[in-house]
């Protein structure tokens, strides 16, 4: 029953939010310098490693079922950018429960689930959406 304790939901700043969306770009930006299927297979480890974030998060023995199907998707997306994209999306709603029960990822920044949710949506879509490389928007095209 300790984990039923009522939690304060933490307030979420300007700031949050700007770092929480800057920090997918930056990552989507880097990690497009990756050559396929590297690139692919990378992220979907990455995010399977992701999914045990919060095993000790404070919903106990349900904490167990992000991982699940966190690692699901992930093996799916060793072939799919779209389970890639739906793992991460998993995650930001598991980010955002975290958030409204007042149990952030990193206990020192209260609002670090609501932030992690935000980047974990945006870097979803960016999946969900095929993956595309950002310098393929550089590089010159035929007309």
């Amino acid at each position: 029953m300790d984990n039923l304790i009522a939690h304060q939901i933490p307030a979420v700043h300007a700031p949050d939010i700007v770092g929480a969306v800057a920090g997918p770009i930056v990552f989507i930006i880097l990690i497009s310098l990756l050559r396929e299927p590297t690139r692919q297979r990378f992220n979907a480890v990455f995010v399977a490693g992701a999914g045990t974030a919060y095993l000790r998060g404070g919903f106990g023995p349900w904490e167990m079922l992000l991982p699940v199907l966190v690692t699901l998707c992930a093996f799916r997306g060793l072939t799919s950018y779209r389970f890639v994209g739906l793992a991460w999306l998993i995650h930001a709603g598991w980010d955002v429960l975290h958030h409204l029960y007042g149990n952030p990822i990193l206990p020192f920044m209260g609002a670090s689930s609501a932030g992690c949710a935000l980047c974990d949506a945006v870097l979803a879509a960016w999946f969900l959406g095929g993956a595309p490389s950002p310098w393929a928007l550089l590089s010159p095209r035929e007309i």
